[in-house]
Parts: C-alpha cells; sequence; structure tokens
C-alpha cells in the first residue's frame, strides 16, 4: 500500500498543476473569472438549501442535507463547466493572430490526427501545416488568402507527388472572408469523409514522414508563455 501511494498521487497533483496553471492563464485575460465561479459555487447550494427548506414546512430538519450536498455538487458542476468554456475563449483570445496560432490548435486533436507544423512558409510568415488522419492529407494555413491561395497549391502539388492516391484537402485558417476561425478549425477538420483504415492512416504518415525535410521552424514566440489548448477543444 505504501508503494503505490506516491504512485496515484502523481496524477492528482499533476491534474491540480494544470489547473492551478490554466486559471492563472485564464485570469491574465479574463480577470473576473475567479468572482464568475465564486457566484456559482455559493449561490447555487444556498438557493438549493433555502427551496428546500420551504418545501419542508420552514423547518429545519436533517433531511436538508442531502438538498445542500446537490446543491453544493451542483454549483461546482455549473462552475467547472463555465471555467472551461471560459478557458478555452481566454486560450484562443491569447494566440489569435500569432504566426503558429493554427499550428497549437491543430496539435490538440485526439490520437488519430498526426499535425505537423510549418511544412511551409515564407518570409512573410504565411504558413501552412499538415494534419494526416482518416480523411486523408489536410492543409491548413495562416495568412492572407490572396497571399497562402499560392502557398498551399505549391505544397498540395508537392504532397501530391509522394501521396498521389490520398485525398489532399485544404483549409485557410483566419478570420478574413473565405477562411475558418480558430474556434471552429478542428471541427472543420473532423468533418471531412473517413475514406482510410487506421493503417492506412499510419503508413501514410510514415511515408511522408520519410519523404519530408524537417519542419520549418516556427517563429519563436508565437504563443504568449504558459498558453496550453484547453482537452476541451479537441473537438
Amino acid at each position: 500500500m505504501s508503494k503505490r501511494a506516491p504512485a496515484e498521487s502523481e496524477p492528482k497533483s499533476g491534474r491540480i498543476s494544470q489547473i492551478i496553471q490554466t486559471y492563472k492563464v485564464t485570469k491574465q485575460s479574463d480577470p473576473r473569472i475567479g468572482l464568475i465561479l465564486l457566484s456559482l459555487i455559493i449561490p447555487i447550494p444556498i438557493v438549493v438549501a433555502a427551496l428546500a427548506w420551504l418545501v419542508n414546512g420552514r423547518q429545519w430538519s436533517w433531511n436538508l442535507i442531502p438538498w445542500i450536498v446537490a446543491g453544493l455538487f451542483g454549483g461546482l458542476i455549473a462552475a467547472t463547466f463555465v471555467f472551461g468554456r471560459r478557458a478555452e475563449r481566454s486560450a484562443y483570445a491569447q494566440i489569435e493572430g500569432q504566426p503558429g496560432a493554427a499550428a497549437a490548435v491543430i496539435g490538440s486533436l485526439r490520437s488519430g490526427w498526426f499535425s505537423t507544423p510549418a511544412v511551409a512558409m515564407t518570409k512573410s510568415q504565411d504558413i501552412v501545416h499538415r494534419v494526416v488522419g482518416r480523411p486523408g492529407i489536410i492543409l491548413v494555413s495562416e495568412g492572407p488568402p490572396q497571399r497562402v491561395a499560392t502557398l498551399l497549391a505549391n505544397e498540395r502539388r508537392r504532397t501530391s507527388r509522394f501521396a498521389p492516391d490520398i485525398p489532399i484537402h485544404e483549409i485557410q485558417s483566419g478570420d478574413e472572408a473565405g477562411q475558418v476561425s480558430l474556434r471552429k478549425l478542428n471541427a472543420r477538420i473532423m468533418k471531412f469523409p473517413r475514406v482510410l483504415r487506421p493503417e492506412e492512416v499510419t503508413s501514410l504518415r510514415k511515408r511522408l514522414e520519410a519523404v519530408s525535410s524537417s519542419p520549418i521552424p516556427i517563429p519563436k514566440g508565437p504563443l504568449p508563455k504558459g498558453t496550453k489548448m484547453p482537452k476541451g477543444m479537441r473537438g
């Protein structure tokens, strides 16, 4: 028993540290997050207890305790949900418009998706990232539409030489007309029809890694220090 305790406590401490770090990062762009969470955790149990007290004929009894506990759990659940949504919004707000923002988003896709950042880049910091999954190959660009169209076309031709029989899709990430915002990027990727089997995805990934040069380094400091995409954003 004594040997298992440290192993069991490490994941818990890791999760707690991650929550604390996420809270600190969120608070930088959302200073009211603490008050908002308290406004959910504290009033909900009080309201539930008050309603139970009224139903009980305005008399105290031990039967009210389960209602108080239920109200407390309800408040915690509501606060957790709101915290997750606001942390997600804060993370997007901190990386929007910075080189490598799309790479941070697609890097949070679930297992079965393999992303390679900056497979192509220009001096203007227009970037193309690559995602490999069951839909085939998805090329995701960052930059103005009129500039990245040519960059995407060139990367598509280069990639098709190594995977001529694989579907290649293109997505322009950004906030201009015809582009996909960061918040919708992963959802858009996952909407493509899945035509490859898992073993074919693995083979394709290895093939591209074998023939591709090393990814072009993204400019230093593309993301604010400590910024990570929350788990809930993975689509």
